[in-house]
């Protein structure tokens, strides 16, 4: 059966301007994504959706190019961007090397650091870590009444929030060596003063570069900005990730608003006549779904029904948010 306790979700917390939709990959996050900024979007309010997971393709949703193009109006109200990762890895690049010049004084980048520059480009974590931090860029501008962007992969996404206490551990006691250090400064003032500038600069960079980690990071644990929805399937190993996901989330303080179903058959096919394979899949999805309500009860907020094709274009766009969010 369908709800719309979503909708309600959104009337009863109109401040929560940061929505998200989570959950393991191909379970609809991103086609949940556009359908909610469908849904806002025909209720006056100007919405930006977002990827944030490099395999997520809002172009093939909304059937229109929009990779690396900055937000691009696909209805009144509703901008669609889809972050180029790569470009905004190579623009760090750029900026390193230029702090280099600006803190050294140099006119060349040594072999060496040119090296290692190279080589960080390519770290697995250097991916999430740009597109966090151009949607740091993107809040921060502003501009919108709502920000809608899926998560990468879970593990990832919980990768980069505890980066953020890591910096904090990090830089204070860097912090704490700094001020130690001072003692000697007095010893040496005029030959180590040079030196201390130079120190003094690099601690500004790292507090520059917690502060951009904190603050992608607090977007996702504003509770009072932020709703974090599940996306879950009738599966068991579906049922069980999300749980353990759910509960690890729970540790760094994600705001959790609710579940949603995803791909539900419509009970009534089992009273008609259809294979024995499709009976077997209703008998297995009445079984998953009552574990879900068991697990989860209240929390779940719509059971969203299998379409019949893909959810591309506007039509089946707003179909879908129809299915989300009852009558648009």
């Amino acid at each position: 059966m369908i709800t719309i306790s979503l909708a309600k979700i959104f009337d009863q917390y109109p401040d929560r301007h940061y929505i998200m939709f989570g959950g393991k990959g191909g379970l609809g996050k991103t086609t949940f994504s556009a359908a909610t900024a469908f849904y806002l979007a025909k209720k006056g309010k100007r919405v930006l959706v977002f990827s944030v997971d490099p395999q997520a393709s809002l172009s093939d949703i909304f059937k229109v190019d929009i990779f690396g193009k900055g937000p691009t109006e696909i209805i009144p109200n509703l901008f669609a961007q889809e972050i180029d990762a790569d470009r905004r890895v190579k623009e760090y690049q750029q900026e390193i090397r230029q702090k280099i010049f600006d803190m050294y004084g140099m006119d060349k980048i040594p072999e060496e650091i040119e090296s290692y520059i190279q080589a960080a480009a390519a770290e697995p974590a250097m991916e999430e870590s740009a597109i966090f931090d151009e949607v740091v860029d993107i809040v921060v501008t502003g501009g919108y009444d709502y920000y809608i962007y899926d998560l990468v992969p879970l593990g990832h996404a919980l990768y980069y929030l505890s980066m953020a206490s890591v910096y904090d551990a990090w830089i204070d006691k860097i912090t704490g060596l700094r001020e130690q250090m001072r003692e000697y400064d007095q010893v040496a003032a005029v030959i180590r003063r040079q030196k201390t500038l130079d120190e003094d600069a690099i601690l500004n960079e790292l507090l520059y570069i917690k502060d951009r980690i904190n603050k992608s990071s607090s977007i996702l644990t504003d509770k009072k900005k932020t709703a974090f929805f599940f996306v879950l399937t009738a599966e068991e190993m579906i049922i069980k990730d999300t749980q353990k996901a759910a509960e690890l989330f729970a540790k760094f303080d994600v705001p959790l608003s609710g579940y949603i179903i995803n791909r539900v058959l419509p009970a009534e096919l089992k009273d008609q006549n259809i294979p024995e394979y499709l009976k077997n899949r209703l008998t297995m999805q009445e079984h998953y779904l009552n574990v879900i309500n068991t697990t989860f009860g209240e929390e779940i907020l719509a059971s969203v029904p299998e379409m019949e094709r893909d959810v591309t274009g506007m039509p089946m766009i707003e179909k879908m948010a129809k299915a989300m969010f009852g009558n648009i």
